[in-house]
Order: C-alpha cells, then structure tokens, then sequence
C-alpha cells in the first residue's frame, strides 16, 4: 500500500473531523477514504485490522500500522503532515484547547441520548442535560476566549473537534424542537456554534442529509440496525438521501414505513 487510507462510515461525525483538518491543511492527496456499508455484515479483513473493536473511523498507514479513535487520527495527521500547523502552537494556548476538546464527549452523550431517548417523560431531564453542556462550554469560552468568535482567533484545532457534533444536533433541533434559549448565558457558544456551522472547511455535509440519514437514531438504533417492522436503514446508501422527503418529525409515535422515509 503505497499511501494512508481511512475507512470511515459516511456522514460520520468522527470522520468529518478527519476531513475538516485536511481541509484546513489543503490536503486532498494523502490520504484515501474507503466507505463502510454498515448495514452490511463487516468485511473479516477489515475486522482484522483491529481485532476486538468495531468502531470507525480507522486509519492504516503504508507499512501496515492501524490508529483508532479519531482524537489519535487527527494527531497523527497534524505530526505527519505539519505545515501547516493547526494546533495552537503556545503550550498555554495548545492546553486551552486541550481543556476546550475535553468537555466534547460528555457533550455528544447529552445530545445522542437526547435523540435516541424513546421515552416521553424523560425529555425535559434530557434537554436540562444538554442545556447544562451548552452552559459549560459557553462559561469556557467566557473565560478563555470572551471576545473572539473561535477560540483561538481562528478556526482551528477545537473547532475541527467540535463542528460536526455541532452539526448533528440538527437533530435534536428537528426531532425534538430544541433550541438555545435566547439568553446570556449561552450568547458565547451560541456565537462559537454558528460559526463553527458556517466555515467553509466545515461543508462535508448539509442539514437536511443528517435529518434523513439519522432518522433511525431517532427511533433509539444507530449504526445501521433496523427498528421494528422496518427492512431498510435510514443511513443506507440507496436510495441517496437526497431523493427522500423530510422524514416525519414525530418520534414517540409510531414508526414511519420504509415507503414513508422513500427507503424503497
């Protein structure tokens, strides 16, 4: 193999990260993405390249190496190709954003769980938990970077981190109908988040492809299975999401067909 490739799922916000750090970079060459069906049994030969986790994106490197966990991607991409550097460059500054990427994965957990919840009466406990991430990041932000749009200046390491979760909350925004309230204490991420969405090394993907293709995480299954009665995965390939309608924005009634969601 005479260059790197990363298999990823499409529309994955993991590999979207990957994707917004080359741009950020002008890379296109470097780096080849092999697509995953994952509502296909997983090809053995790929299972072998890390035997004992499913989970994608993965990168392999000429010689045969493999690195998961798209935290570790993303460094590896910033060490091997340095310049330019993406990375805060001041040790202070370089921590900063450390700290800001830290708080991103209880962050996603709020909103997943938030999406795929099933049961009514747990929704406003799930928007209080979402709601309190925002007001986490935004007090962050008041302190670290009070006047700034990105937290550096520019878009940089933390937004590569943070923008496509920002971008899959599309869903919690058409599923549930949330939204920021308009108050202060979220003025600072709301800033930083809208930003974040319209960066141009930020276009992987648009809203309506995650609203139709993350369904069935509405109905409480990700990653390709199938809720109940249903033959086909919202996140299919086939037919291309941009030839189905809206998908129902109901989600503790019953389960719209795979005509309905245009799956056949």
């Amino acid at each position: 193999m005479s260059e790197l490739r990363v298999y990823h799922i499409p529309v994955c916000p993991f590999s979207q990260r990957l994707e917004i750090l080359l741009a950020l970079k002008g890379l296109t060459g470097p780096l080849k993405f092999e697509v995953v069906d994952v509502t296909k049994p997983r090809d053995p030969a790929l299972l072998a390249k890390t035997p004992g986790h499913t989970t994608l994106p993965i990168l392999e490197t000429e010689t045969g190496g493999v690195l998961r966990e798209s935290l570790v991607l993303m460094q590896y991409i910033e060490d091997r190709f340095p310049a330019p550097r993406i990375a805060a460059s001041d040790p202070f500054a370089r921590a900063v954003e450390n700290m800001l990427t830290a708080l991103c994965s209880d962050f996603v957990n709020a909103g997943y769980g938030y999406v795929m919840n099933q049961d009514p009466a747990k929704r406003e406990t799930l928007r209080d938990r979402l709601l309190a991430q925002y007001a986490g990041i935004d007090a962050f932000l008041c302190r670290h970077s009070p006047d700034r749009t990105f937290l550096h200046g520019e878009f940089g390491w933390a937004e590569a981190v943070f923008t496509p979760m920002f971008m899959r909350f599309w869903f919690v925004e058409y599923y549930e109908g949330f939204e920021l309230p308009d108050e202060p204490r979220y003025a600072r991420v709301r800033r930083w988040q809208d930003a974040c969405r319209a960066h141009p090394s930020a276009q992987q993907v648009t809203r309506e492809e995650i609203v139709k293709i993350y369904y069935d995480y509405s109905r409480g299954v990700g990653n390709g299975a199938l809720p109940e009665g249903r033959t086909v995965s919202s996140v299919a390939f086939e037919p291309h999401w941009s030839r189905r309608p809206m998908p129902p924005r109901g989600k503790y009634g019953r389960d719209a067909t795979d005509a309905e969601l245009g799956l056949v």
